[in-house]
């Protein structure tokens, strides 16, 4: 009887032992046939030759975006962003130093010309557009579309004496 036994437990430990031997192989495998990914996905570098600058040109603030022909944005300044405060971001130099800052960031992308669509009555519109170019970009063109009332406000109701 204790034959029996032993017969049985080394047929079973025979039957386990390739299966762990196995099981092992096949973890190995998995392994090396998808390795997982720790950290960041590395973002791909669009090369973008032509593209668009918007430049809003408020009375207290200038902001230049530049973007590539779908729309989306690759880089903008702004007056306030670059460390101007008060009075002195509605400047003119204020403007052209947030052009130059875009077209520098906008440079990474291979950015080389741009058209350029300019809002507002600011003091900085001109001198944004010098800043692009100051900043390596060719302008190709310039749209206003800066918003004009059509018939102005409602006028005051008529005066009964």
């Amino acid at each position: 009887m204790t034959e029996g036994k032993e017969k049985s437990v080394e047929e079973t430990s025979a039957k386990k032992a390739p299966a762990k031997s196995e099981a092992k192989a096949d973890k190995k495998t998995a392994k090396n046939s998808s390795p997982k990914r720790k950290g960041k996905k590395k973002a791909k570098r669009r090369l973008v030759v032509e593209g668009r600058a918007y430049i809003q040109a408020s009375f207290n603030n200038t902001i230049v975006a530049i973007a590539d022909l779908d729309g989306q944005i690759l880089s903008w300044s702004s007056a306030g962003s670059n460390g101007f405060k008060g009075p002195k971001k509605a400047t003119p130099y204020a403007a052209q130093i947030s052009a130059e800052k875009a077209a520098e960031k906008a440079k990474v992308y291979g950015v080389e010309r741009v058209h350029v669509t300019v809002k507002g009555a600011g003091n900085g519109r001109e001198q944004a557009i010098r800043g692009l170019q100051t900043g390596g970009i060719n302008v190709e063109s310039i749209t206003d579309v800066t918003t004009i009332p059509h018939n102005g406000c409602r006028q005051r109701k008529t005066r009964r004496v």
